[in-house]
Order: C-alpha cells, then structure tokens, then sequence
C-alpha cells in the first residue's frame, strides 16, 4: 500500500510521473475536472452568486475509485497544472474528497522531469484560493451571461442560437472585418518597376520612388524615359542586425505552428499537451516569455557544442503583458540533448519550440544593406533598388527569418551587383502596372489569436475552445470565397517602344480565413445593438483585469459579481420587453412577375428569399440561398434566379429527374437518389445532357467492385471516411488497407469482422419497440431510439450477465427505462403538429431541405 497518492489530471502525465516517484507513492488521474456546474439549468444561487456544483454522472465511478484511493493513503499530494483552472482542479478535489488541510499538499511544477517533480515535492504549498476565486469568477460570469444572453437569441433571432462573452465578441472582430472588406473602394494607381543592366550586363531590379495616380501621368514618365540615359546616383550601404523573436508563449506558438506548419489553434494545442504530458516541453499555457537560469545555460551548452562560442548570446525577455500570470516560463524543451521526438506530428511542433528557443538565446544576425538611386536629372522620379547581404547569420542558422501575415510578399530584398556614383545603366524593361489597394484581410486562426491577445480579451487557455466554439455554432466559418474579375492596364517600355495591355486579374478570392455566416451576422448585429457594453472591446478586455486582480487577492470575486449583474439583469429585461426581433431583413427590390417586396432574410430554416409579405392574402413563397450567397450582398437578380429551382428534366431509366438545391448544396435528383452537383458549377446550367452525365458518374462510383456471398458490395466516402457497402451494412475502411485496390480477400476480411462484431452486439432485440440490450464496450447497456439507458443491479446488489439478460421480459426493460425517465414513453403529439405546420410554411422550398443521403 502507498503511503502517497498523488492526483494529476490526465492519464498520459501521472504515466509519465509515475516513473519518477518510487513505490511509497501511487499517481492516478481526475480526468480534468471532477465536478462542474450542472449541464441543465444555471447552477448558480443570484442572490449570493454561489455555484451549485455537482460531479458529472461520467465521473461518479472514478469519484468512488478515488476517495477509496485517499482512505489507503497518508498524503495527497495535489498535482494539477498551476494555472487558474488547474487550481480549480485542485480544490474540487479537495472538497469532493474531503481532504483535510493536515493530510493533503498542493505541488506545481513547469515541466515534467524528474528533477521538477522531486523539487516541488520538497516544495508544497496549500491550494491558493485567490486562483480559484478567478476562476471560479470566469465561470460564473460567463454562464450567467450564456444562460441569460441565450433566450433572448431564441425569442428575438431564431430558437436553438446561444451566446458567450468571449466568443460574441470574437464573433464581432471577423463581422466588422467583413463588413469593412465589403465598404472597401479600392483605389487604383500605377506602380512602376524597372530592369537596369551594368556594364557586365548583370540585373538590378528597382522601384519607382513615386506612384502615379492617373495612366496619362504614367505614360508620360515611360515617354520621357524612353529618351534618357540613366546613371547610378547614388549607392549606401549601411551596416544592421537582425534579432531573435522571444521564446513561445501559447498565442505566438499558436500563429507560428500556423504559418509554418499549417496546424489550427486546436490541433497545436492538442499537440503541445501530449508534449509536455511526455515530459519534452515546460507547460504550455503561458504568456510569459521568461526562461529559467537552468534553461539559459542548457540552450548555452547546446548553442556553443553544435554552432560554436561565437552564436551563443545568453539572454532573459521580458513579458509585455500585465496580465502574465499563468506560469512563470516560456513554452521550451525541457532538455536542450533531446533534439528529435520519435512520433512525426509532435516532432514538427517540438522542431518548432526547440529553434525557437534556441534561436532567442543565440547572437543576432548582422547584415549589410545597400540601396542604389539610379535615374536622371531629367526625370521627376527616381528608382531605387534594396538589397542586403548577410554577413553573420547568427540566430538565423537556427530558425530563419519569422514572417507574419502583414509582411509585403513583393519586399524580397536581394543581393545587388557592384556598381559605381556616376555608372552608366542601360534599361531591359520599364513597366507601369496598374494596382489598387486592398482591404484589410480576413482573419486566420493565428491573426484571430493575434487580435484577441492584443486587445487583452481572453487567456492563453481560452483562445483554442473560443475558435472552435464560434464555428460550433456555425457563427463563422472558413468557406471558400471565390474570387471576382477586374481589369488591369499594364504599359510597358522595352526596346525603346512603348506597349499598352489591358489585362484580367482575379481579386477578393480567399480560403481558409474566417467569413462570418448569415446567422452570424444578424446574431452580432442584435447583440451590438442591445448589449453594446458586453459586446464592448474594452469592457472585455476590463473585465479580464478584474480576474487578474481576484487572482491576486485585491479584489473580491462575489463583490465582482454583483457590481456586474447589477447593471447586467436589468438590461436583459429590457430587451426582451421591448427589443424589436431581428431577422436581417433586407429589401432587395420588387419582384416584376408578381409586383411583390423581395426580401433577403434569416428564416426558421436559415438564411433565405421571401416574395411577399407574410400579412398578404396569398402566402409568400420562399428560396434558400445556395453556398456563398449571403443576405447582405446579393443582388435582386441573384435572388430572383433561386425561384427556377427546382426544376424537373426528362427521365432517365425510367426515374425523374430533378436539379434543386438543399442544405448541402446543388444537386441532382434521379429517383429517390440525390447526387451532389460539383463544386462551383452553378445548378441552373445544368441541362439534360449534363444531369445524364452526373447521373452516369453516379452510376459508376456505385458499381459493385465484388460480391459476398452472392451480393453485390459497393464502395463510397462518407462522412467518416471511406467505406464497403454490402445490403444496408456499412463497414468503415481502415487506413492499413489499400483502398483503391481491396482485393476479394480484403473485403471478405471487412465484411466478415463487422458481421461477427454486429452479431455480438444484441443480447435481445425488440425492433418494433426500438428496445434492445446490447454489448458495450463497459458492459451490457438498454437502448431505446437513441437513448442509451444503465442496466440496475439485480436483488442482492450483483451485475447481471449476457445468459441473465437474453431471459428478461419486455416490460421489465421498459421499467427499467422508466425509472430512469419517467416520460420515456410519454405520447409525443405537440411535435407532430408543429411537423405538419412547417410543412405548410415551407411551401416549394421544402424538397430541397430534404437531403439526407447526398453525402454518402
């Protein structure tokens, strides 16, 4: 028996602690969190702001595993991450557990080592409950405004949306960013560059100091050059140096892991978990950018072995922020020897983190850099041409040169040939190329992390589950914009001849950035209009300062509290009293045909066109927009297109056939079969020859590629990747097989796995009643529909097993169920009706929104 236990949150680390601590000592997992407050209801008393906290029904087993686990054991040894939430953690377990102060210790360390472990064994401290009065403040706060914030969404916007403190206000950043690229008037001007030969006839590339804003103005500099000799001015060359950007914290790990490595805010942080889980990195919420006196002399050593003295530049950085709190280092390899990681993924991001750091402690890179004037007195403008030369690449030897989304692709600066003040330069090519200015670009993940931290709203912990929240809630997304067509004059001066082109350039196309949805939009414009102070940059911002100085003892959570619901509540009163409801209505025009208002509107189905007034005699009859339409931009004529579809053509096979568009997209129907009509092809082009085409495509990728036991199997991709069909089984296909080419024994092989699994699956099986006992993967489980329901113990307190079970009578399942919902089989009849009313509403609109099988 241990005479210590200790509790850390996850399984990877206390496998990793494990092997540092000797048998006097037991280390188990809390899988995160113990308790929370409930999932249903607010959970929160608004009189005093105290929370209701209750242990998840996923946690109750491994509650009753722990507190057996500290009854054997002298100490507790508390591990959990020192930050706010780790704190929390903490405490949760220590009242849950009912731990004495006397039998329990708090322990925090920044990396998993074995050094680490045993120093903050030999330094505990009690649990700091200013952290989890902060923490326990975000929480509280933030379920206030979700729960209170929410139902006005229902009543005023559309019934199902939600709202959060974070995330609306990041919703709010990619809105007006949007909104600011659709007011954009890009204004053009003509950017001139030229090609200059020397005497050897080698290349120099320079700039026009000075644009023009009119052609003519252009074509008369080109005129002029035509005729005059050009001359080197001038040449400087000026001595600089280039240093290292500061070891990681999270939100700069997140935009670097981005730009270098193309790994979202979720999958970097997934990432660098494992990592220091496994001991290879120090803890990776932080915002600090400090390093340790141990960790400066381990990048020395290894600096000064791999690179020579000569590289190494000790240094400390200090943190910008006011606000660094979470742990007191940067994100950094725990041991400078360790240079590679076996698993592929994680070694990217450990690559990254490890020259990084290495870099920041290494010399800065010195340069020389030279500008040429090359032009003649004669001429209004001269050129110029940049280009430097590295001299020593100090850091750079470990890392290169970190670039960010802002940096001006064309200002590649080059290495210039030698020339002389006064040095004869021919021209090859002089070009007036007409440019315009652009908008601001959409957000990525990294310049959304970017934007929140420099405006103080979130933590190092929030900026992952905020993205993913907002695109949960399908508030933002990262659909593919495609881009529009403008034309471009291009004059150029070549062989003492001046040529004109008007040329196409493609503009405005994006992928992979954020765009805000239609439902996103209306959502931020009624929370902007209604809630400006929650919505406010600064008062988030504020309100983060308010949870710093709880965490560090000079404010009172609960005072915090009610100062906030005091001006709060009121406001959400009011709005839902007299707040107009918001549905983004935008009168696109009349309707020539009927003479009728057509508007572009959030419906109950989503974003939609409305003919009509819903007050008129005759009902109005409504379109969904297809993929990359949105309410606030399309035109009277895009929206008047949508009411052709659907529309039918001739049979095939004897099936109708149809061409509409449905919840995921255009497609075709032949039968009962949907087909998705491709990518950027426009639904109303689609004639009959190509609806055959689509449909023998169809055909083709639904041929039987064999045959089990006389039947045909198909094969296809669907949501969860690729997949054999044989009668109505799906069997997913593993990435150890080949599945371009599965060859009969392979799929004999799939087919008969699945058959074996789905045969022990069901003890009994009611399939009229949708009852049935099955086999999981904890043991036996009742399912009714898509309920999953506990089997109850037997009499004298035993489970029972699969032979008991095959002999248990309907009713006594569905007492079973019963006990556990009382209203389990309670007549459903409300529902049915609403069914039918939404049938009537929907009128021709309704086929395309069913489309259940059209990604299979």
């Amino acid at each position: 028996m241990s005479k210590n236990l200790v509790i850390v949150e996850s399984p990877a680390k206390a496998k990793t602690i494990q092997k540092y601590l000797g048998k006097d000592f037991e280390v188990k997992s809390s899988f995160g969190h113990i308790r929370d407050l409930p999932k249903k209801g607010m959970g929160i008393d608004l009189a005093t702001f105290s929370p209701d906290y209750e242990v998840s029904a996923d946690k109750k087993k491994l509650v009753t595993e722990l507190k057996a686990a500290v009854k054997k054991a002298e100490m507790v040894w508390l591990a959990s991450d020192e930050d706010r939430e780790g704190e929390a953690i903490a405490w949760h377990l220590a009242d849950e557990l009912k731990l004495k102060p006397e039998n329990r210790k708090r322990i925090v360390f920044h990396e998993i080592t074995k050094n680490a472990i045993l120093k903050a064994i030999e330094n505990p401290r009690d649990i700091d409950q200013n952290l989890v009065n902060a923490q326990q403040a975000r929480r509280v706060l933030d379920r206030i405004v979700g729960f209170e914030m929410s139902p006005v969404l229902w009543k005023k916007v559309k019934p199902g949306l939600s709202a959060g403190r974070v995330q609306s206000v990041a919703v709010r950043l990619i809105v007006e960013r949007e909104k600011e690229i659709r007011e954009f008037v890009p204004k053009g001007s003509f950017k001139l560059d030229g090609i200059f030969l020397n005497k050897t006839n080698q290349e120099i590339a320079a700039k026009l100091k000075k644009d023009f804003d009119k052609e003519e103005d252009a074509e008369k500099f080109l005129e002029l050059a035509q005729l005059t000799e050009f001359k080197v001015l001038n040449v400087e060359t000026k001595p600089g140096t280039r240093s290292a950007s500061a070891p990681f914290t999270t939100s700069t790990l997140q935009q670097e892991a981005s730009s270098r490595l193309g790994y979202n805010v979720t999958n970097t942080m997934r990432l660098a978990q494992r990592l220091y889980e496994e001991g290879y990195i120090t803890y990776m919420r932080t915002d600090s950018v400090n390093l340790s006196q141990e960790a400066i002399e381990g990048a020395k050593k290894q600096i000064t072995s791999e690179y020579g003295a000569e590289y190494s530049s000790p240094r400390n950085y200090t943190t910008k922020s006011s606000s660094a709190q979470e742990a007191h280092e940067a994100i950094r390899p725990t041991d400078f020897a360790v240079k590679t990681v076996s698993d592929v993924q994680l070694n990217r991001l450990y690559q990254l983190i490890y020259r990084r750091t290495l870099a920041s402690q290494m010399a800065n890179a010195k340069i020389e850099k030279t500008v040429i004037e090359i032009g003649n007195a004669k001429l209004p403008q001269n050129f110029e041409a940049q280009g430097e030369v590295i001299i020593f690449d100090g850091f750079l030897k470990a890392y290169g040169i970190v670039k960010t989304e802002d940096d001006d692709e064309e200002n590649n600066e080059k290495l210039l040939p030698k020339v002389t003040v006064g040095e004869v330069l021919a021209y090859k090519k002089i070009t007036a190329t007409e440019k315009f200015t652009r908008p601001s670009a959409r957000y990525t993940e990294a310049g959304l992390v970017r934007k929140l931290e420099e405006l103080g709203i979130g933590r190092p912990s929030t900026y992952a589950p905020t993205i993913q929240t907002i695109q949960n809630r399908e508030y933002v997304d990262k659909r593919e914009i495609e881009p529009q067509i403008r034309e471009v004059v291009k004059i150029s001066l070549v062989k003492d001849k001046i040529k004109k082109e008007v040329l196409e350039e493609k503009f405005g196309g994006d992928k992979n950035k954020f765009v805000p949805t239609d439902i996103g939009e209306v959502v931020n414009d009624f929370l902007t209009d209604n809630f400006k102070e929650i919505l406010d940059y600064g008062f988030t911002a504020r309100v983060e300062e308010s949870f710093d100085e709880i965490a560090s003892g000079d404010q009172k959570w609960k005072q915090m509290m009610t100062d906030f619901y005091s001006k709060f509540h009121p406001r959400i009163e009011d709005v839902e009293e007299n707040a107009d409801r918001a549905t983004g209505d935008r009168l696109l025009g009349i309707d020539p045909k009927t003479g009728k208002n057509v508007h572009a509107r959030i419906g109950r189905f989503g974003a939609m066109i409305q003919i009509g007034e819903t007050e008129d005699e005759e009902k109005p009859v409504f379109a969904s927009l297809m993929a990359g339409q949105n309410i606030a931009t399309i035109t009277l004529e895009e929206a008047l297109e949508l009411f052709k579809l659907p529309f039918d053509l001739n049979e095939v096979d004897g099936q109708p056939v149809s061409v509409g568009v449905g919840r995921f997209g255009p497609y075709v129907k032949w039968g009962e079969t949907y087909i998705s009509i491709p990518k950027g092809e426009d639904p109303l082009s689609v004639d009959q020859k190509r609806a055959e085409e689509i449909i023998n495509e169809k055909k083709i990728a639904d041929a039987p590629i064999a045959t089990y036991k006389g039947e045909p199997v198909t094969k296809g991709s669907g949501r969860f990747g690729p997949f054999i069909k044989y009668k109505d089984i799906f069997v997913n296909v593993p990435k150890r097989y080949d599945f371009e080419n599965l060859s009969q024994s392979d799929i004999n092989e799939l087919i008969d796995a699945k058959l074996e699994k789905e045969a022990n699956r069901y003890i009994q099986q009611w399939e009229k009643e949708k009852i049935s006992i099955e086999n999981g993967r904890w043991g036996p489980f009742i399912k009714f529909g898509k309920g999953m329901f506990k089997i109850p113990k037997k009499a004298d307190d035993t489970k029972y097993d699969a032979e008991e079970l095959k002999e248990i009578s309907l009713d006594e399942v569905k007492k079973w169920i019963t006990d556990q919902d009382p209203k389990a089989f309670a007549e459903k009849k409300k529902p049915a009706a609403k069914k039918t009313a939404a049938k009537k509403t929907t009128t021709a609109k309704k086929p395309a929104a069913k489309k259940p099988a059209a990604k299979k």
